[in-house]
């Protein structure tokens, strides 16, 4: 695939807001591993490339393990998630999928027993983040660099 438009170069504001909001969300007093592991699923889900390399490396630099990053396609089944993460995981999969799981009774119950509150509104705009990198990303075919 090519890149085709450097949406960087083409729209500065729209990314100087893209950037704030991402430095917003870092310092929303999240764990930077629990969103780590958030980035990585929306992006597997997207097949965002780029974002799937770049946060297994800032993983990998955060001190991630290579075994639970390997796992996080399959982290219902893994041992390797607390419970906590395991809530981000779901809430991740619902949020990111929302046409089809309009966000279930369910994924919300897993989700405010590990998150107060504001964490779940921080962590919903995490999800909201990454998802909205993912499509600049795909839409745009933003490459990772060999």
């Amino acid at each position: 695939m090519e890149n085709r438009i450097d949406f960087y170069t083409a729209s500065p504001d729209a990314m100087k807001a893209m950037i704030a909001l991402e430095g917003a969300v870092g310092k929303l007093g999240l764990e930077p591993s629990l969103l780590e592991l958030v980035k990585l699923r929306a992006s597997q889900i997207n097949g965002c490339a780029f974002c799937i390399d770049m946060h297994t490396a800032d993983a990998r630099k955060a001190g991630e393990s290579e075994r639970r990053l390997y796992a996080v396609t399959a982290w219902r089944e893994a041992p390797f998630f607390s419970a906590r993460e395991r809530a981000a995981l779901a809430w991740t999969e619902a949020v990111t999928l929302i046409a089809q799981s309009h966000a279930s009774d369910a994924d919300y119950a897993v989700l405010s027993a590990q998150f107060t509150p504001a964490e779940m509104v921080n962590l919903t705009l995490a999800i909201n983040a990454i998802n909205s990198w993912n499509r600049l990303a795909v839409g745009f075919r933003k490459m990772p660099t060999e």
